[in-house]
């Protein structure tokens, strides 16, 4: 072994520590690669930057924002509809269209940005029809994940097979935007037959609490939410005093979320504990009625009929009650509301907090927060949308739809327009995948479907930077003769394999790495060392690529997928859950890839 492989195997090592024992976020370990590697003089400082302007990260960049015009012209919301009727009451006919829906529409766009789409149209779906919502969204999260399968721009590992396939410094053919569909079709008729069948045993059946989904939980645990409360303090109040000190929250579990004084004309439309109350102010409170009503009584102030003075302001339209969740990687995580400075940094009132085993109505602010606990939030819309707004990683995200958004119903057409226009480029005209994919996102932003802010806070700058520093790793991997060399070792253990048990071997590898590491940190990893491993054993390198390419969407067995974390919450899953139906699912994967790559793209037995 020459002094440069055994340093690339020593960097890969350290790439996969960093990936299994998440001591650093994984796109910061794709920027330790970009240094580590040229600096220790694997690969040269153009290579070790050439990730940040590959096709790949572009493609990526180009295919979230326009995903992101989609989500802003509520195309989804007309996609909802018509699943309800088509679908009847029929539990698995409405399973196999929401996810058939949700896999297509993943084939275009980023495989999170599909399933983030549909979680609140799937909601609305169960409530609407009683469907145990644990039913609909773990066959629709794996949708998602296989939905990435059925084109090039599907999902990233595949937007990268292009950029990887050099072998011996040679480029091979790429392959083209459709050449993986035939399998990915199956793969995901597959699922959904193998939901439709096995549906009723591999998944949890809703009974506990947390199946409820979450939202159908609020809406009856905090049924009076519904309805913020008016009350006047009459003029010979003793204060001003505090809320701190009038002590609402703790006394009679209600929140005070505004304040005002029709006299001074004043209004603030969030409350924190050290805001004044004093005589002839208005509060509007949200609680249970006999509550709000008990509270009045015993402070002797009077509960108007229904909202006078705020009556604008707490309009539908205007604002609203929203579920937040604390996403992975936020910043609150291990943090009280209190030492963010929650309210004044966001001007909402946090209502309650959802941590799981019990919910918090009164000293919210230093309830110690982890990943997935849920925050009730009530605001003006426009600021719950400045939340939802913030750029990537989102401190929070969000479980219930947002109303009074911001959308541009009027662009659908034209959103819808330029993703068709990218598409016919790159199949008719043979444009680079980057190119055409730009383009569709330039056409978005120019003819308004969103404003080129909005597309930039789109982008997930995580998944841009892990992929670039991702990229020299493999070409150092690849240089150095390292991928060679492990390709060597791994086929003398392995034994005479014909090409189709090779890529047999390609994929259950895969399978296992992908569950490791991220889908493209495998895909990187295993693209350059199959391919040599199929050059060795005789077979087809280019075949052996889209093997690995496909098999990093293979990631049922765990929740560590960001699609399967998203649904873990409002689902009530369990780990377990997971392994159960993931486990039956992975095999199904491999077989039915492997079965049609042998059938259909002449692989020899």
């Amino acid at each position: 072994m020459s002094h440069d492989m055994i340093l690339t195997l020593v960097v890969l090592a350290f790439a996969v520590v960093l990936f299994v024992f998440e001591w650093v976020r994984v796109d910061v370990v794709g920027i330790i690669m970009m240094v580590l590697l040229p600096l220790m003089g694997l690969v040269t400082p153009q290579q070790a930057f050439s990730g940040l302007s590959s096709n790949a990260v572009v493609s990526i960049i180009a295919v979230i924002i326009i995903g992101a015009g989609l989500d802003k012209t509520g195309v989804m919301n007309k996609v909802a509809t018509p699943i309800i009727k088509l679908g009847g009451g029929s539990e698995r006919r409405i399973m196999a269209l929401v996810s058939g829906t949700v896999g297509l529409i993943s084939s275009m766009m980023q495989n999170i940005g599909a399933a983030a789409l549909f979680l609140p149209a799937t909601q609305r779906i169960s409530k609407r029809l009683g469907i145990p919502i644990s039913r609909l969204l773990m066959p629709m999260g794996f949708c998602a994940i296989i939905g990435g399968t059925l084109t090039l721009v599907g999902a990233s590992p595949t937007i990268l097979l292009n950029d990887l396939l050099v072998l011996e410094g040679k480029k091979l053919e790429p392959f083209g935007l459709f050449t993986q569909t035939p399998i990915g079709v199956c793969l995901l008729a597959s699922a959904i037959l193998y939901f439709m069948v096995l549906g009723k045993y591999v998944l949890p059946a809703s009974g506990g609490e947390a199946d409820k989904g979450i939202t159908a939980q609020l809406l009856e645990q905090y049924a009076a939410l519904e309805q913020p409360y008016e009350v006047e303090v009459p003029e010979d109040f003793d204060g001003p005093k505090t809320l701190e000190q009038l002590g609402l929250r703790r006394d009679y579990l209600v929140t005070v979320v505004a304040v005002g004084n029709p006299t001074t004309g004043k209004k603030r439309l969030t409350a924190s504990k050290n805001d004044p109350v004093s005589p002839g102010d208005c509060l509007v409170i949200l609680g249970n009625v006999d509550r709000v009503r008990r509270m009045a009584q015993d402070k002797g102030w009077r509960l108007k009929d229904g909202l006078d003075y705020f009556a604008d302001d707490f309009a539908r339209t205007n604002a609203g009650v929203v579920e937040t969740v604390v996403s992975p990687r936020s910043e609150l995580i291990g943090k009280t509301l209190a030492e963010v400075d929650f309210i004044s940094r966001f001007r909402v009132n946090p209502v309650a907090i959802n941590t799981g085993d019990r919910i918090y109505y009164s000293g919210i602010n230093h309830v110690r927060l982890k990943m997935g606990d849920v925050i009730l939030l009530q605001g003006p819309w426009d600021r719950l949308h400045r939340i939802r707004n913030l750029p990537q990683p989102r401190i929070l995200t969000f479980a219930t739809p947002l109303e009074g958004e911001i959308l541009r119903p009027e662009k659908a057409k034209m959103a819808v327009f330029w993703l068709a226009l990218a598409l016919a480029q790159i199949i008719f005209f043979k444009v680079r995948l980057s190119v055409a994919l730009m383009s569709g996102a330039l056409g978005m932003i120019i003819t308004g479907v969103l404003s080129v802010d909005e597309a930039y806070q789109s982008v997930d700058w995580m998944t841009v930077f892990l992929l670039a520093g991702l990229i020299p790793l493999g070409i150092a991997f690849e240089q150095t003769g390292t991928a060679a060399f492990i390709a060597k070792k791994v086929l003398e253990i392995v034994g005479q394999v014909s090409p189709i048990g090779l890529l047999a071997v390609v994929g259950i590898m895969t399978s296992f790495f992908t569950l490791v590491i991220s889908n493209v940190g495998a895909t990187v990893l295993l693209v350059p060392l199959c391919m040599n491993m199929a050059v060795m054993a005789g077979g087809d390198p280019r075949m052996a690529a889209l093997v690995v390419g496909l098999s990093a969407s293979n990631t049922f067995v765990l929740p560590t997928h960001q699609v399967n974390a998203l649904v873990m919450r409002p689902g009530g899953y369990r780990t377990v859950d997971y392994a159960k139906a993931g486990g039956i699912m992975t095999i199904l994967f491999l077989a039915i890839e492997l079965t049609v790559i042998y059938f259909f793209y002449g692989v020899s037995g």
